[in-house]
């Protein structure tokens, strides 16, 4: 059992200094959990971080939420996801108040010049860490390779999620080679206005955390199709700005949702979206939290999440090529991002150092 106050600490801590969306979160998790503290091991992180990527909701958020149940129980539960979530809640309000009154946002794009490209180094190292381990054979490696070209393509990832489990399963009962196996197919995954008021906004944020799979685009796309098209409650211009505050602040991106919220009615209104969105994601891991062990226990199961865990590996190796190409756009970001690395694995330098010193680096490319 690890005490409330450490969890407390250490989620409070990324929740204030995660950056670059729920890959690098994972990554950062994998850094203080496994590398620094051996809370637990690399396999049993892996099990977590696959089990969060078979029911809907944010992944990082509910891979700490996990993190916390398995450390403290249900108390751990409860403070790991609060106190990764309430300092970026707090950093958007903050936005949000800036944003009301003065109808723009600050420049962010000097820290994040500096910040991206160490997150990328962040999500090479962890994944390079998980990847021996859920690499346990050359067929997992083959599924791992057909996932990521799979979701490069553009395949929706439920389907890359389910195909992958599928196929090891298969290949675990009826003891043969994956090669014997054909392949499978995988295949591309009116207009009202509506009174804005606290309880439908709740619900509007309810559904989305209840239901949502999939990237931070899948999450646009459903506040888009709610927020502007069907109740038209935010213009285009100003779903924008709201997704920018998720992508460029630490801790969840689904605190766009706090941010939408502010703009349109205040405090009161960011906590109620906030409360929406976020709390399907401790009810989803409170129910499937107890059975992990006993997916791994389970000679068949154990095989489908070994299959979901080399395949979720392959949407994250997928999610940092693309955010690679954004982020190493010339020889200053290409030395960051190797500087990083080095940094990372030869003198195992902790991640928040390196997210603060990227922003600095940033900042002083900036006015030079």
């Amino acid at each position: 059992m690890t005490p409330l106050r450490e969890l407390a600490a250490l989620f409070t801590r990324l929740g204030f200094t995660a950056f670059g969306g729920p890959a690098a979160h994972v990554a950062m998790m994998e850094d203080e959990v496994v590398r620094r503290r051996g809370w637990m091991t690399r396999e049993q992180f892996l099990d977590l971080y696959g089990a969060t990527n078979l029911i809907p909701g944010p992944n990082s958020t509910e891979l700490a939420i996990h993190i916390g149940h398995a450390r403290a129980g249900w108390r751990g539960l409860v403070v790991a996801g609060a106190c990764f979530i309430l300092p970026a809640v707090a950093i958007v309000m903050a936005l949000g108040w800036v944003y009301a009154r003065f109808g723009a946002l600050p420049e962010v794009e000097a820290v994040l010049y500096g910040i991206k490209p160490v997150i990328i180094a962040i999500v090479a190292q962890a994944m390079w860490n998980l990847g021996r381990t859920a690499i346990k054979s050359w067929e997992l490696g083959v599924v791992g390779a057909a996932a990521f070209a799979a979701t490069l393509a553009g395949v929706n990832e439920l389907i890359v999620l389910a195909a992958a489990g599928t196929l090891v399963a298969l290949a675990k009962v009826s003891r043969a080679r994956l090669a014997s196996f054909a392949p499978i197919a995988l295949a591309a995954g009116g207009t009202s206005s509506t009174a804005f008021g606290l309880w439908p906004l709740f619900l509007v944020f309810l559904k989305i955390g209840s239901v949502l799979f999939g990237s931070g685009y899948v999450l646009i796309a459903f506040m888009r199709g709610d927020l502007v098209e069907r109740l038209h409650w935010l213009t285009e211009s100003q779903l924008l700005d709201a997704i920018t505050v998720g992508q460029v602040t630490p801790g969840p991106v689904f605190t766009t949702a706090t941010f939408v919220g502010y703009i349109l009615g205040g405090p009161l209104a960011a906590g109620v979206a906030t409360l929406g969105i976020f709390l399907p994601a401790f009810v989803f891991v409170a129910l499937s939290g107890p059975l992990v062990p006993r997916l791994r226990a389970s000679r068949v199961a154990g095989a489908v999440l070994d299959g979901v865990n080399v395949a979720s590996l392959a949407l994250m190796a997928a999610v940092a090529l693309l955010l690679g190409r954004t982020a190493i756009v010339d020889v200053p970001t290409a030395v960051a991002a190797a500087v990083a690395a080095i940094a990372l694995i030869r003198y195992r330098v902790g991640s928040l150092w390196l997210v603060l010193a990227g922003a600095v680096v940033g900042l002083v490319a900036r006015v030079v």
